[in-house]
């Protein structure tokens, strides 16, 4: 499951009330009424924008499109009004950092990724970077893509947004300060050199709250709130005859194995005593001393949600029939929320080709993430790994830590969730609130040192598929309580006044 998968996909409840797309001329305030005739005006140029995004490829794993995606975003960024613009070197792929200055008293952060993930053609019905808009029948009008809705979708309704107010002469009643990075979808490694510029703390250190736009309606059109998300580590095992000592260096015949030993069976060992032997517990010593357990507030907000949420809507979507131990609805979600994993991610050894080849391998990984929660650090978790393995004779497996950070939390009382828990209500909506999604994203840049600011996600509208096959964000939709991409824009205009306002 995705960092954002979890919200978009988990939910059902009690219906909720559309956002009219005659709201704004409802408003008494002049300056909504003026942008959202502007959004009905440009709906198509909204759309062939987020095509012309989403045909850019920018696969960090795969060094694909980069640099162009890179350019593409900042030239996107100029267009919507952004009077800076500068390209940040890292030592991967490079950041953005871009203001608006509106001569607003109050000043937000918007944090923005640009690369997507790696995609198989074969397994999708559309081409992923040809962006198609595709009429499904439960849907309706929906954009096919690689980055349809994670992340370029809602990023792109943001722009799009402010396109809207520029279009309508109406000024953004917030300062902006935009950070980017193209490396969110290999861990987000380098993402801290961009934030701890000088220049980039200075102006963050102005900002009351950082979020990221999203497209957090579910298809019955409910909303999740969260106040944080779980950290992450992604990491390579890799067992081989070389640094093992033992075992063949190069592939062999497999009848040898009667006299050599395998570093594939040695990689299997290593992997068994890492969690429980169900595999649904960590087992890593000392990786989970310092999670926090769930407190009485936090255990209420998940029984409101399995209370408001449908069991079977969430068992169909993720395609299972149980949970794990079998446990109840309410005590799934309170695992899901609360327990650090340690999940194998795919095992790569050997000859995987059609039929069979009798090798025994020489060299196996596995490629593995480790979730965390509150109290625990990306650091300490991958020291308590090494540590776990020396200690039962597999210190020759290499541990390579390709991205990760720690968890973030933000309070229910910082102003960016409270105009957002305004935004919904003001609307008929009574949204769900989660302590903290099981999904990661690199928030802890923002929440923790030095800058301690509010973090969080934003947006309505509706997506799926993100990090699978035939990817979509709606762009119209046939359910009136679920917004497609003009809904979207809107929010994000309402959202940038709540955040002025409160």
């Amino acid at each position: 499951m995705d960092r954002r998968t979890f919200l978009q996909t988990a939910a059902a409840g009690a219906a909720t009330l559309a956002l009219s797309r005659n709201s704004f001329a409802d408003s008494s305030n002049p300056d909504l009424a003026a942008i959202h005739k502007e959004i009905e005006k440009r709906h198509d140029e909204f759309v062939e924008r987020l095509q012309q995004w989403i045909r850019q490829p920018s696969i960090a794993a795969e060094h694909r499109g980069m640099d162009e995606g890179c350019d593409l975003t900042m030239r996107m960024l100029r267009d919507a009004g952004f009077g800076e613009v500068t390209k940040i070197p890292t030592d991967g792929q490079p950041g953005i950092f871009a203001t608006l200055d509106a001569g607003a008293p109050r000043t937000i952060g918007l944090y923005f990724m640009y690369d997507v993930k790696q995609v198989d053609p074969a397994e999708w019905s559309s081409p992923p970077f040809e962006a198609a808009l595709v009429d499904k029948p439960e849907l309706g009008k929906v954009l096919i893509g690689r980055g349809a809705v994670n992340q370029k979708g809602p990023e792109a309704s943001f722009l799009a947004a402010l396109h809207a107010i520029r279009g309508a002469g109406r000024k953004v009643p917030v300062n902006l300060v935009f950070v980017a990075e193209g490396e969110e979808e290999i861990g987000s490694p380098h993402f801290p050199q961009i934030v701890h510029r000088p220049e980039v703390l200075a102006a963050l250190r102005k900002c009351s709250g950082v979020y990221m736009p999203s497209a957090e309606q579910d298809r019955d059109g409910k909303v999740t709130m969260t106040l944080g998300a779980k950290g992450v580590i992604e990491l390579e095992l890799v067992s081989s005859g070389e640094k093992w000592g033992r075992g063949p260096q190069k592939d062999v015949h497999s009848s040898l194995k009667a006299m050599i030993d395998s570093p594939a069976w040695h990689l299997v060992e290593a992997l068994n005593t890492l969690v429980s032997p169900d595999g649904n517990t960590p087992a890593i010593d000392g990786f989970a001393d310092k999670a926090r357990p769930l407190s009485p507030p936090e255990k209420k907000m998940i029984a409101e949600a399995a209370r408001r949420l449908d069991e079977n809507v969430a068992k169909k979507q993720f395609g299972v029939e149980h949970w794990v131990h079998d446990v109840n609805y309410q005590e799934a979600l309170e695992l899901l929320q609360s327990r650090p994993t340690v999940n194998i991610e795919g095992l790569v050894g050997g000859y995987t080709g059609p039929g069979g080849k009798t090798i025994l391998p020489h060299r196996a990984v596995a490629k593995l993430d480790l979730r965390l929660v509150p109290d625990m650090k990306a650091d300490e978790a991958l020291a308590a790994l090494k540590a776990h393995l020396a200690k039962r004779g597999f210190g020759d497996i290499e541990v390579n830590m390709t991205g990760g950070y720690d968890p973030n939390s933000t309070s229910a009382d910082a102003p960016l969730i409270r105009a957002q828990a305004a935004f919904y209500r003001s609307r008929g909506i009574d949204p769900i609130v989660l302590p903290r999604s099981a999904g990661s994203w690199p928030g802890y840049v923002f929440t923790g040192d030095p800058l301690h600011l509010a973090a969080g996600h934003f947006g309505m509208g509706h997506g799926s598929g993100a990090h699978a096959p035939d990817e979509y964000y709606v762009i119209e939709s046939k359910n009136p309580s679920v917004q497609g991409i003009d809904g979207a824009v809107l929010s994000q205009v309402e959202y940038l006044y709540e955040l002025a306002a409160i």
